[in-house]
C-alpha cells in the first residue's frame, strides 16, 4: 500500500464515491439497497455542509489512478453528549486486506488524541469480522446489540464505544 495512496480531504464528487464504495460492498454481500443508500446520502448531506475542521475529521484515500480507495469520518457535533461518531469507514475491494483500513483508523485515532476526545462510538452489524477486529484493536468494545437495524432490516445493529 505504501507510496501508492494519496490522503486528502473533501474533493468534489467524493460523497457519491463513498456511497458507491458502500453499495459495491454491502449490496452483493448483505443485500443492502435503497434504504441504506438513501440514509448514507441523507447523513453525508447533513455532515459535509456543517463540517468544522476543529471539531470534525474526514480523510479520503485515493489510489495511484485517482480512484477513491477508502474513507473515514468523525462527526463531533454531539461530542458533549454522546461523543464523536465514527462513520463511513470503507475501503475498496482492491484495497481490502492491504492495511488501508488500519491506516485510516490510525489517522482518525490521531485526530481523537490530538483533540482530547475520550469518547467515540460507531454502529455496525455482526458478520463484519475484519472490521470488528480492527475496532477492537483500537480500543472499541461492543456495548449494544439489537435485532432490528436501520439499514436493511435483516442484519441487526451493534454499537461499539471507546472511552
Amino acid at each position: 500500500m505504501k507510496g501508492d495512496i494519496v490522503f486528502d480531504g473533501y474533493r468534489p464528487g467524493v460523497i457519491g464515491q463513498i456511497i458507491d464504495l458502500h453499495m459495491q460492498y454491502y449490496t452483493p454481500h448483505w443485500n443492502f439497497g435503497l434504504q441504506f443508500e438513501a440514509g448514507l446520502a441523507r447523513d453525508m448531506g447533513a455532515f459535509f455542509p456543517r463540517f468544522d475542521a476543529k471539531r470534525d475529521f474526514f480523510v479520503a484515500a485515493y489510489d495511484s489512478t485517482g480512484n477513491l480507495a477508502g474513507a473515514i469520518a468523525l462527526d463531533g457535533i454531539d461530542l458533549a453528549t454522546s461523543g464523536a461518531h465514527l462513520q463511513w469507514f470503507i475501503t475498496s475491494d482492491a484495497m481490502r486486506g492491504r492495511g488501508l483500513g488500519r491506516e485510516l483508523m490510525k489517522r482518525a485515532d490521531t485526530f481523537l488524541s490530538e483533540n482530547g476526545y475520550d469518547k467515540v462510538w460507531l454502529t455496525t452489524f455482526a458478520g463484519l469480522d475484519a472490521a470488528r477486529k480492527l475496532y477492537e484493536d483500537f480500543g472499541f468494545r461492543l456495548t449494544v446489540e439489537e435485532a432490528s437495524d436501520p439499514w436493511s432490516g435483516t442484519v441487526g445493529l451493534q454499537r461499539f464505544e471507546r472511552g
